[in-house]
This record gives C-alpha cells, structure tokens and sequence, in this order.
C-alpha cells in the first residue's frame, strides 16, 4: 500500500535537529523530501558528530541520524538568480520546513507572505525556539537554553543535582515531533495552505502537562524528584544485584503482591506503609527495606518474576544494551545502509516508532552527498545541464 504522504513534496531548509528530524518523520511517512542547502557547506549536522573523519567529509554522524531518504540540492538564496531558481521549486511544493532564527525568511525577501503568492496552497512550517513574537522572539534556539528556560532542567535530577540537563536533545526532538504532526494536520485541510508557528519552548512545556497542571490547579511547587516517582510508592528505581531496576507498584494490589514476593508481607502491617500517601511520605525509609531483599538477585531475574504477577517492573539498561533487545533489533526499528557515499561503509540509524499495516516504514535511499540532487532536481524545471553549470559558476548553486 502507499504510504500516507506518498504524494507530497517537502522542501526542508533546516539544519542540525529540530528540522531535520520533522523532515525525517515526513519523509519516512512517504514524503519526497528535497533538502536546500547552503552552497559549499549544507547542513551544519554535516560537520557534527562523535567521528572527525566523517566530519570532515561533510557526512557527520549528526546528518546521517535524520536525513536518510532526502534528495539534496544547493542554492545561495542570497543570490538573485539563485532566489530566483528556488521560487520555481516552491511553485511544485506542498509543504516548506525552515528553523532559522525568525526574521530571517524575511530578510532574504522570502517570506510566507511571498511565498504564498506564488503558491497559495503552501503548508509554510517555521520551528524556532520560541515561536514568532514575543520578548523571547530574538534568543537563540540552541536545545540546551530551552531546556533551561523550559524548567525541565529544574525538574531533572534530584536535590543535589538538579538543575541537569536531560540527556539527549529534547527539546529539539519534541520541537521536530510537534511539527511533523502540525504539518500531517495542515494537510488535511481544505483548501490547503497556511503557516504554522511551532515553538520549541512551548512544544517542551506541553509534554510537561502533569507538572505544568500540579503547579496551576493544585498549587504543587514543581521538584527534581531524581528516580522517584512522585505520585505514588514504591514507585522509582531500586538497587538490585549488578544493577538498578525501575518498580512501579502504584496500584494497592501491586503493593500487596510486591511485598508477597519479597517475603516482605510484614511491611503493610506497619502504620507508616499502610496507606499511599503513607509510604509516600515514609519512601526513602521504604527503599531501604525493599532494597535489602532486592539486592539479592539481578534485576532481570526480578523483572521476570514480578511482571509475570503483575507488578510493573523493568531493569534499567544502557543505550548498547536496548538497542540489542530482541523487542528493539527484531521490529524492524533500526534500518542498515551499504556501503554509503561519502561515508565508505554501512551504516545503521534509526527510523520512527511506526508501524503502518504491521510493518516499519524505512527509506530507500541513504542520506545525499551535499547537492546530490542537483541535476535531478534542478532539471525537473526545464534546466539544462548547460544551465546548471552556468549558475553554479556564478555561484547561484
């Protein structure tokens, strides 16, 4: 079957995270994503990553994370005949994802309201870090300042470490995440064609509705809580033998049926443990008794036992060792490339959380050589290849 957006065209000038991982869902989904990119240097992710060698080919581990199944293009967008060239490819477009600071569209004289005029129908996405307007509209959207403004950090550790930064890029993902979806929903319009404004902050402080909802209706001062969770107990992560383990027992049944299979049915007799917001209070006093049995076995052995009876209950692993699970490597999740251009070897990256009628979706195509597309892309308007030197000596492309 076709995949949903099979008959989409995305022009995505982006570049690092938040964009590029909009485009990444889109393009998964089916979309034909074209990258614009910068002449000479594309997306800065091109120079990012964990390996120098791949750095420097403008390949960088960074780019190859989330922008597989994209053809690429330059154009210098500063140039007349270059603006010029890349209206002609926003007349064939459904859809435009930009992440530059806001203002910038405009200064180049690219706008949505220009663009819409040349195509009415066109879903403009513009993500930046703290939307369009606004006293914030001017400071810089890198990940690590909207997690700090956003106040995730404040709730991230616990009381000695906090405030701490989440470990991956949050709030770049959950930018990128919220456009993609504001972009599937402006496609089901009709008529089609509209702007959308997706602010990084806002998008963070969203997902944090618990918190955010503690703080304004009931008045709860937000805390790093670190491991624990605040609404129930035993409900957090326990030391086990040769690792931690997460146990969240919030149900009173599960309460029951822990302290069964620990030996430790005495526990519920005692008055500081009888109720919930008893052993909430009384939490840290209660690791402690639980941990006592708990470090006995490994936390696999006990995560086996106690979801079979039903208390919630999973060991904590690292990135290498999730990414091995048979749930992870065998559903199709992680997607192998060979022998890719530009990188000289295989390469395997992840695709979306999806299934669609059972099956993963993945792209054909590994992540392009900058400008890749060029000839391909550029010729679909009638350029010859006589044409497309010429602005690539003047420094149009």
């Amino acid at each position: 079957m076709p995949k949903p957006l099979n008959t989409i065209r995305v022009l995505d000038l982006t570049n690092v995270l938040a964009g590029p991982f909009c485009c990444h869902q889109l393009a998964h989904m089916g979309a034909e994503v074209i990258k614009v990119e910068a002449t000479g240097r594309g997306d800065l992710a091109r120079q990012l990553g964990a390996d120098p060698e791949l750095n420097a080919k403008g390949m960088g581990v960074s780019f190859l994370a989330q922008n597989a199944g994209k053809k690429s293009v330059t154009v210098n967008l500063k140039h007349p005949d270059g603006k010029a060239l890349f209206l002609r490819l926003v007349q064939t477009a459904d859809v435009l994802v930009e992440n530059f600071r806001p203002g910038v569209m405009t200064r180049l004289g690219l706008a949505y309201e220009v663009l819409k005029e040349v195509n009415p129908t066109l879903v403009y996405c513009a993500i930046s870090g703290f939307g369009q307007d606004g006293p914030w509209v001017h400071h810089p959207a890198y990940d690590q300042i909207v997690q700090g403004a956003s106040g995730v950090m404040s709730i991230t550790g616990d009381e000695d470490s906090a405030p701490l930064r989440v470990g991956y890029p949050i709030a770049d993902t959950v930018g990128g995440m919220t456009a993609a979806f504001a972009i599937a929903s402006a496609l089901n319009a009709n008529p089609r064609g509209t702007f959308l404004d997706v602010s990084m902050l806002e998008s963070v402080l969203t997902t944090m509705g618990w918190v955010v909802s503690n703080h304004l209706i009931a008045n709860v001062a937000p805390a790093a809580n670190g491991n624990e969770n605040p609404t129930s107990a035993p409900s957090g992560t326990f030391k086990a033998l040769g690792g931690p383990i997460n146990i969240a027992a919030n149900k009173d049944e599960q309460w029951v049926l822990l302290t069964d299979h620990l030996g430790l049915a005495a526990l519920r007799d005692r008055p500081e443990y009888a109720t919930r917001e008893d052993r909430k209070a009384n939490r840290i006093a209660l690791r402690s008794e639980l941990e006592k049995v708990l470090q006995t076995r490994s936390a696999r052995e006990w995560e086996a036992e106690l979801s079979r009876i039903g208390v919630p209950a999973g060991a904590v692993l690292s990135v290498p060792e999730v990414l091995r699970e048979p749930q992870v490597a065998e559903r199709g999740f992680l997607h192998t490339y060979e022998d890719v251009p530009g990188v000289g070897r295989n390469i395997q990256v992840a695709t979306t959380g999806i299934k669609l009628d059972h099956t993963a979706p993945t792209v054909d195509t590994p992540p392009p050589l900058l400008g890749q597309h060029n000839t391909e892309i550029w010729g679909e308007l009638g350029l010859s290849a006589d044409d497309i030197a010429t602005l690539k000596e003047g420094g149009a492309i």
